[in-house]
């Protein structure tokens, strides 16, 4: 869920109140600790491996992460990639004829035979903005529409409010920070000589012009001042976050919202094909990792090499299966990701993204129903938009869209909805941007500030509920290389009952002080445990275990 990429600058910025110069910062590691032994609420990964794992023994585990893309050559991934026994590097043939050639570590949906790679993209409100104005152009009322005609002119009344409010906003806030920029402009320049203090910023007077702006750079320079920052410092501090801010903005109204705006021809697929296959490229990586390289760290850097961080895993492999670009994943990619991940061997899928519009969720659904039919585990990020998901559209989901009269209305026992935890405490413990719900959200893990792997061998904290998914997929995989003969449904099952519960007062998500009980965000009212999971597990029975089907025919190589 790559939208909240600059969630904490914009919030900084806005806010007057909040300092970017505090010095409060998340515990070391902190999604792995323990809340007895460390003060906590991480997952007790370390102490887990200390007691419950110790001399245990454990079978590999893959887990498939559905993202932007993942930097297989990070050194801290290393030994912890999956790699595709059956192909042969570099060949340029599909040599276990699954339908993917040189599918070495994964695949990538979003890329062209020609090596070429969707970066940015729009989201699926542009997408359907487009669809409906063929469709329906400037009509203004549904007389004399079908019955399904009419459930289209409704979505397209929210489809086009949506991108109207959403276009105007960016545009809005881009003034805005320009405004910002000007004021540090005036400041730097009437403060040229000065030290940087409470006295000789109150001392400035901004011309009218700067507005609100200018009460925004003044309360973050007080900010800096208190915080024994120079006026340098401060200055280019606000700059970096400001081009940040710009550059997520003038992407909205380049790519997100603009319905303009198409890549596909790169992939160079048939897009009304939704269920064609075959499509893409063997780039794993992509333009931007970032977000899945951060992700597959979570679950699977290396323990105890004493480089970088410790993930949640410690017998995994990482499939990087790339499908999410900067802007709305889409369904047809979703559903191919899955089906690849199923049929080359992955026993849990972590999907760390999302959106509020579905282009076709029927075919997303067949491909989470080939899923769980095969026993895969799937871990979906509840979003970041703060908001209850029982209330509004979140996709995908565990809902199918086609009920029938026999089959199951859900993908519920093998379907996973994670919110974000933060490590505060009392009534700040839920990120303030996690989505939740009494019945849609499962469970809560670590989200905020989760230190981690990104691009290029180095680490940086990231937040979201797409971190607090692999940490919940990370425990899930200790569950399924531990205890190896537990079903996905039974893995959940462990998961759910094996929760830290509390009712403590927190902050609700989306507003400033509005209290509520954290055990009425999700249906388990609790926080993913390790301990408890693991101890739950030893008590059950498993059941044996069904052979996937694989697709591919792997040929005999003589030598190779």
């Amino acid at each position: 869920m790559k939208t909240m990429k600059f969630s904490w600058v914009l919030t900084a910025l806005l806010i007057g109140t909040v300092s970017l110069f505090a010095q409060d910062k998340a515990p070391e590691n902190w999604f792995n600790l323990d809340s007895n032994k460390d003060g906590v609420q991480g997952v007790s990964t370390e102490e887990v491996y200390k007691t419950l794992l110790a001399n245990r023994k454990s079978e590999t585990v893959i887990v498939a992460v559905l993202d932007s893309g993942v930097d297989v050559e990070h050194e801290d991934l290393q030994g912890n990639i999956w790699i595709n026994e059956d192909e042969i590097p570099g060949n340029g043939k599909d040599d276990d004829r699954n339908g993917y050639v040189d599918d070495i570590n994964g695949w990538n949906f979003i890329g062209g035979k020609d090596g070429k790679n969707v970066d940015h993209d729009n989201l699926e409100v542009a997408r359907l903005y487009t669809k409906y104005k063929k469709q329906f152009g400037d009509r203004n009322t549904d007389s004399g529409l079908s019955k399904k005609e009419k459930k289209a002119f409704a979505e397209w009344k929210l489809v086009k409010e949506d991108i109207d409010k959403n276009r105007m906003k960016a545009t809005e806030q881009l003034k805005f920070f320009e405004s910002i920029n000007s004021a540090v402009k005036e400041f730097k320049q009437a403060l040229k000589g000065k030290e940087l203090t409470l006295e000789s910023l109150d001392a400035v007077e901004l011309s009218e012009a700067s507005g609100q702006g200018g009460i925004v750079a003044r309360n973050i320079l007080r900010g800096a001042a208190k915080n024994g920052v120079s006026l340098e410092e401060g200055v280019e501090n606000i700059k970096e976050r400001l081009k940040g801010a710009k550059k997520y903005y003038q992407g909205q109204l380049d790519y997100h919202y603009n319905p303009d705006y198409n890549p596909r021809g790169i992939v160079g697929d048939n897009y009304n094909d939704l269920y064609e296959k075959g499509y893409g490229n063997n780039d794993v990586e992509g333009p931007d990792a970032f977000h899945g390289t951060h992700v597959a760290g979570i679950i699977a850097a290396v323990r105890g090499n004493d480089v970088g961080i410790d993930g949640v895993a410690d017998n995994v492999k990482i499939m990087s299966v790339r499908c999410v670009p900067d802007g709305d994943e889409r369904d047809k990619d979703v559903a191919n990701a899955i089906r690849y991940a199923v049929d080359n061997g992955a026993s849990i899928i972590n999907m760390s993204f999302g959106k509020g519009f579905s282009w076709d969720k029927t075919v997303v659904d067949k491909a989470v129903k080939y899923a769980l039919k095969k026993d895969v585990l799937l871990v979906h990020a509840a979003g970041n938009s703060s908001l209850d998901t029982d209330a509004s559209g979140n996709f995908p989901n565990d809902k199918y869209t086609k009920k029938g009269l026999f089959g199951p209305k859900t993908a519920d026992k093998g379907w996973i909805e994670v919110g974000a935890l933060s490590w505060k405490k009392g009534e700040d413990r839920v990120a303030p941007f996690s989505n939740y719900a009494k019945e849609n959200v499962d469970l809560f893990a670590p989200g905020v500030d989760i230190y981690s792997t990104i691009p290029g061998s180095e680490y940086k904290n990231a937040s979201g509920t797409s971190m607090a998914s692999p940490v919940t997929a990370g425990v899930a995989a200790l569950l399924r290389s531990y205890f190896p003969t537990l079903t996905a449904a039974q893995v959940k099952d462990v998961l759910m009952r094996s929760v830290v519960r509390t009712n403590v007062e927190v902050i609700k998500p989306g507003t400033k002080d509005e209290k509520i009980s954290f055990g009425k965000l999700s249906v388990t009212g609790g926080v993913v445990n390790s301990v408890r999971a693991i101890e739950l597990a030893k008590k059950m029975k498993g059941k044996k275990k069904i052979k996937k089907i694989v697709t591919k025919v792997a040929p005999k190589k003589d030598g190779a």
